[in-house]
């Protein structure tokens, strides 16, 4: 059974300001969570009425942020970084979404290695139709700042 999550986006990823995409975390379980997305004229990625619906895999992936860091508040830690590393049949029966409509962007753990390594099944409905679904193959850092500083050092 979900939980409703009363939490602000801003608890729950790193991600800030406009690169912030999605409104709300709406519910969650040890699996998933729902989030909610309105296509606004200010949203980042807005061109003429409509966001690209290539923008979708970021709207996936904020919803695997906001899933661990709703994870890791409810274990009393803070949302830790994670990378997206890749994504897998991403599929999309549309090619722009307008503005003013409403996204529920669902993330669904499948695996999740004790490295940190894990794998999303995720969709995209708009008005209860299913729109899009990819696979998100994801990474989380024991230590975001020790792996990110190695790897930019060696």
């Amino acid at each position: 059974m979900r939980t409703p999550i009363a939490l602000p986006m801003a608890e729950l990823v790193p991600h800030a300001g406009r690169m912030r995409l999605l409104d709300a975390a709406i519910e969650g379980d040890a699996e998933s969570l729902l989030a909610r997305v309105e296509i606004r004229a200010d949203s980042l990625f807005h061109e003429d009425g409509a966001v690209g619906a290539w923008v979708g895999i970021e709207y996936m992936a904020q919803a695997v942020a906001a899933w661990a860091g709703w994870r890791a508040r409810l274990a009393g830690a803070a949302p830790k970084i994670g990378l997206l590393l890749g994504s897998r049949r991403f599929s999309s029966r549309r090619a722009r979404y307008l503005v003013g409509e409403v996204l529920l962007v669902e993330a669904r753990r499948e695996f999740q290695a004790e490295n940190g390594l894990g794998h999303f099944e995720c969709s995209i409905a708009i008005d209860g139709d299913a729109v899009a679904s990819a696979a998100l193959t994801v990474f989380e850092p024991a230590d975001a700042d020790s792996f990110l500083g190695a790897r930019a050092h060696g």
